[in-house]
């Protein structure tokens, strides 16, 4: 495998992590150095974990848990985001928004955005491709598109405002439902 597809890989999977850091960002969560980090950090770190994890597991245990990996990222994503429309439609006290940078939040949305990226270990596996060198690859390349994605959205909030906050709970539902029609359609 060359390193120009193991970088279109990359780019490929870091587009739900990308997407989900301009909505936090615009949303106004991601305005200082510490938001920025642990969002891009998270994404980059469990996008280069997962192909590890879907590498190690095999064909056996991993043909089981495709049945539903789209389902459980839907879930995840719809949840945040319906959580983001509700905050952006004041329907919740301040005291209750749930920062996407930090917690389980976070936590949540670093497994949704990477659960792709588990398929491509296992298709590492097969193809016999170490899978060290195109995982640090894959975490690196998804960590910057978020950094970047988080400046775009920064400034997008600005401009709008709460606006914002509710068109990235959309965004998150639209890439739960494109994953779910994704492995509908195949």
């Amino acid at each position: 495998m060359t390193i120009f597809e193991i970088i279109l890989i990359a780019v490929g999977l870091a587009m739900d992590a990308a997407a989900v850091s301009l909505a936090a960002a615009a949303a106004g969560f991601a305005k200082d150095f510490r938001a920025r980090f642990r969002l891009s950090f998270h994404f980059g770190l469990f996008q280069f974990l997962m192909p590890v994890l879907g590498w190690f597991m095999g064909v056996g245990v991993v043909s089981r848990f495709k049945t539903f990996d789209h389902f459980a990222a839907f879930l995840l994503l719809s949840f945040v985001g319906v959580r983001m429309i509700m905050q952006g439609m004041n329907k919740l006290p301040e005291k209750q928004k749930k920062n996407p940078s930090k917690g389980m939040t976070l936590v949540m949305l670093s497994v949704a955005t990477s659960i792709d990226a588990l398929a491509v270990g296992l298709s590492f596996a097969v193809l016999d491709v170490n899978i060290w060198y195109p995982s640090i690859i894959i975490g690196v390349i998804t960590a910057g598109m978020s950094i970047l994605a988080m400046k775009a959205g920064n400034r997008l909030g600005v401009l709008f405002g709460k606006r914002m906050e509710i068109f990235g709970g959309i965004i998150l539902i639209i890439i739960g439902i494109r994953l779910i029609l994704s492995h509908v359609l195949l």
